[in-house]
């Protein structure tokens, strides 16, 4: 049976996710997905262009099933994310810290993810505040969400769900401050 793209993409998802994206070699990428060198290639192109399609993947898949429609709902998700995925930090911004800064291709799907998610985050901030608040995405309450958001993926990896327990509170405050404007 031949493989196909998306399931060697899954494969490599998940020893780039255990195991980073430089010490991730060929032999292991492959293993994963059962598939020879050759053909990884043949779908995929290079280790570059495989990383670029797991955070794409990854991309499509977070929005994909994220419906909030208020903060509390969204802190509610990653905290169903972090279960369900496990709580390993940001897959964008370990690969960002790995390879993006010198790598251009790496460095858009990580620049996509962040301005997909600066956007929704904007969204569900003016959804939860009501039609008659003004709210653009520089807005300072949507960046206060964005950092307890991106700072709860990452600090999960030691602490768990209580990371996002934590952030999912502070972001009931600064909501509550906002509201009270």
């Amino acid at each position: 049976m031949a493989a196909s793209r998306d399931q060697i993409v899954s494969g490599a998802e998940r020893v780039f996710d255990h195991r980073g994206f430089a010490a991730s070699g060929m032999d292991d990428l492959t293993a994963a997905a059962g598939v020879s060198t050759r053909t990884l290639y043949k779908h995929l192109g290079s280790k570059i262009g495989l990383v670029v399609a797991v955070l794409e993947a990854r991309n499509s898949r977070f929005f994909a099933h994220c419906h909030a429609a208020s903060v509390d709902e969204l802190f509610a998700y990653l905290e169903e994310w972090v279960m369900a995925e496990g709580s390993r930090g940001c897959l964008f911004l370990r690969a960002h810290g790995e390879a993006g800064e010198t790598t251009p291709e790496i460095a858009e799907a990580v620049a996509a993810y962040r301005a997909q998610l600066r956007s929704m985050i904007a969204r569900i901030v003016r959804a939860d505040l009501g039609d008659d608040v003004t709210v653009g995405e520089d807005d300072t309450t949507v960046t206060q969400i964005l950092v307890l958001f991106e700072g709860a993926t990452s600090t999960a990896s030691y602490l768990g769900t209580a990371a996002v327990t934590s952030a999912r509170e502070a972001a009931a405050t600064v909501m509550n401050v906002r509201r009270r404007r």
